[in-house]
């Protein structure tokens, strides 16, 4: 067994597709400063053969940031991970979770699920490539695998090939059947069987993901695992994450409220519009800012109608988060 790093960061926010791209985890940094933050999937395909600062490129602002890889062949995951070593990501993980029909026919995601020496011989590859922690994040089954069998084989199996983390999305995958979209709604979600996971496994962290809606049932969480992670909690309802530091990690929050949180963004903002980003690729990402706060719903078409034409600045963002109320988080629906 190659000897991995006993150390997992307590909370992240889950890599999501079209989501968490540089300008959400650069939104979400001035949120929390602890949490571990994950890019998209990428595949080794178009790390190896693609504009590698377009796909990788980040903010050291982003720091931590882990780089979420899709793909089954040991040596091009093994050169992608070196790659994004060498961007600066503070860990590479290996996607064996993804439901959807594209990954199934590129032999990657949640049908590996199927090939667990597969993926540790993926994981020893890259283990063998970087220093960097490297991490798996799977589903507790696929189809008609049996759950207590399934993941026990293979988490043992990536344990035993140096992975220094095992991250589970508590619900099955079926791949024939169900949509991406079903894929992360209608399979039950079974939080024991990971719980049961790390009985099995004390020495190996293990990281739980799916259906989390709150940073306090996160930290319910923690009493039986090691991490806990929030994916659309996360991204939809933003605010939640003001809550991460103070509550998960015993320290202060970064600001005392949405509002100055955007106020602070606002020379990554602007940096990023100087270097020709449109505004709207930014703000897409902040529609729940204030959710739940009065303004929240004028707040949003704002958005909509001021920050997506081409030629839109920083005034129109500050304009939306101006029909905001200032008192946040009030129990008043917006």
């Amino acid at each position: 067994m190659i000897p991995r790093k006993n150390t997992v960061t307590r909370f992240s926010v889950a890599p999501m597709m079209d989501w968490t791209d540089r300008h959400c985890r650069a939104f979400h940094r001035e949120l929390t400063r602890h949490a571990l933050l994950y890019t998209e999937m990428l595949t080794t395909g178009a790390i190896i053969h693609g504009d590698r600062e377009r796909l990788l490129g980040f903010d050291a602002c982003e720091h931590p940031v882990a780089l979420q890889l899709g793909g089954s062949n040991p040596q091009d995951l093994a050169a992608s991970a070196r790659i994004g070593e060498d961007f600066g990501y503070d860990e590479i993980n290996l996607n064996v979770g993804c439901p959807s029909d594209r990954v199934k026919d590129g032999r990657f995601g949640a049908c590996l699920m199927a090939e667990p020496q597969l993926v540790a011989d993926c994981v020893a590859a890259m283990k063998a490539s970087v220093q960097v922690p490297v991490t798996v994040k799977c589903r507790i089954g696929v189809d008609n695998q049996d759950p207590e069998i399934a993941l026990d084989t293979l988490a043992r199996a990536v344990v035993d090939a140096g992975a220094d983390a095992v991250i589970v999305h508590a619900r099955k995958a079926w791949l024939d059947g169900l949509s991406p979209k079903e894929n992360r709604d209608i399979p039950p979600l079974d939080y024991d069987r990971v719980y049961r996971l790390k009985a099995a496994l004390p020495a190996t962290p293990i990281v739980i993901n799916g259906g989390i809606p709150t940073i306090a049932a996160a930290k319910d969480h923690l009493a039986h695992v090691d991490g806990a992670m929030l994916g659309r909690a996360a991204y939809q309802e933003p605010w939640q994450l003001l809550d991460v530091d103070p509550e998960l990690f015993g320290a202060p929050a970064p600001h005392a409220s949405m509002h100055e949180a955007i106020e602070a963004f606002i020379p990554y903002i602007e940096d990023q519009l100087a270097r020709g980003v449109r505004l709207h690729a930014i703000t897409r990402h902040m529609v729940g800012a204030f959710h739940g706060v009065p303004g929240a719903r004028a707040f949003r078409r704002a958005l909509a109608e001021r920050c997506t034409p081409a030629d839109a600045g920083i005034d129109s963002l500050r304009q939306a988060v101006s029909l905001v109320s200032s008192r946040e988080l009030s129990p008043v629906a917006a």
